[in-house]
């Protein structure tokens, strides 16, 4: 049986009609009967659950109890969609959609500037290394370093009034190109942006996109609550979260992936920046094509150099 037949044959025994209101913003005793009837079957489905527990294998009608109560549930289900003229097949059909997008991850995906040349796409593979360099006036900065040792960007630091380890932040932004194949900001320091096609380096990576880049890696901090070391324990994004950041891309190219991928890109992402702020600088690596990100500890000379650089700058300052 289709789940339209069903809807149809099921409203047929409902036994509280609509009747026309007044005001759509008060729900009518029709409405509510079945609203509260599907709150019933669910309680009675779990004292059916209940009394398996308590009584294991002398539970011996729980199988037909169960496809019972399901099937009350399914009625009040139907009744609650034709209630309010929406179609049981297209819920299903939708929800089925959603649940796939959440926990099925593709297992290829095209690259979203492949259309574009060399020069404007986004690396498929990388290495890069935080570090410190000083600014100016002494104070350390990170910089983050390509695998010739030059500098890509501005050093930057936690910018808040407690060290709490986001002045490595960049890694969630490649995070996003390893797993991704998406960061504006992250084309903006390659100095990638693809202005061969005038509306897309305005669109996709304009100002506008460089924003919703960042406030996505300010929203997953806020998310783990600036505690990078907790991330360790997080094996979940929860779905509330991953939500909102596919609606913060709402009408990009990124918006085309899903929130399993979303999911994949921040837990990895978190895992590389708590390895990179807990070493106080690194190495990161990114595949696009192997869906892999990934630490590597800086070399003992590596924070040998940064560390000379600190202590010599420091000690013009003092001087």
């Amino acid at each position: 049986m289709r789940l339209r037949e069903y809807q149809t044959a099921a409203s047929k025994t409902d036994q509280f009609q609509r009747r026309a209101t007044k005001t759509k913003s008060k729900l009518t005793k029709a409405e509510v009967v079945p609203l509260l009837g599907l709150v019933g079957e669910v309680g009675t489905l779990l004292a059916e659950y209940k009394k398996l527990l308590r009584d294991g294998p002398g539970h011996l009608r729980f199988r037909d109890r169960l496809a019972e109560e399901l099937g009350d549930t399914l009625w009040y289900v139907s009744a609650v969609a034709t209630r309010f003229d929406l179609s049981l097949e297209k819920i299903a059909a939708a929800n089925l959609k959603k649940v796939h997008e959440r926990w099925s991850r593709p297992k290829r995906r095209a690259p979203l500037d492949a259309s574009f040349p060399q020069k404007e796409r986004l690396p498929r593979r990388f290495t890069y290394r935080f570090t410190y360099i000083p600014f100016k006036d002494g104070r350390p900065g990170v910089a983050l370093l390509d695998y010739r040792g030059r500098q890509i960007g501005d050093l930057l630091t936690d910018n808040a009034h407690k060290v709490d380890g986001y002045r490595f932040h960049d890694v969630m932004h490649f995070a996003f190109v390893a797993l991704l194949g998406w960061s504006p900001v992250a084309r903006k320091l390659l100095n990638r942006k693809r202005r061969s096609r005038r509306k897309t380096d305005e669109v996709e990576d304009g100002g506008r996109a460089n924003v919703i880049d960042e406030a996505i890696v300010a929203m997953v901090f806020d998310y783990i609550e600036h505690n990078l070391a907790a991330t360790k324990e997080i094996a979940r994004i929860d779905s509330e979260t991953l939500r909102g950041v596919r609606a913060l891309t709402r009408g990009f190219e990124v918006h085309a992936r899903t929130e399993a991928e979303w999911e994949e890109a921040i837990l990895k992402g978190l895992a590389v920046w708590r390895q990179v702020e807990a070493h106080d600088g690194g190495i990161v690596t990114g595949d696009f094509a192997r869906r892999s990100f990934m630490f590597s500890p800086p070399d003992g000379r590596t924070k040998a150099r940064a560390a000379r650089r600190l202590t010599v700058a420091q000690g013009k300052k003092g001087s």
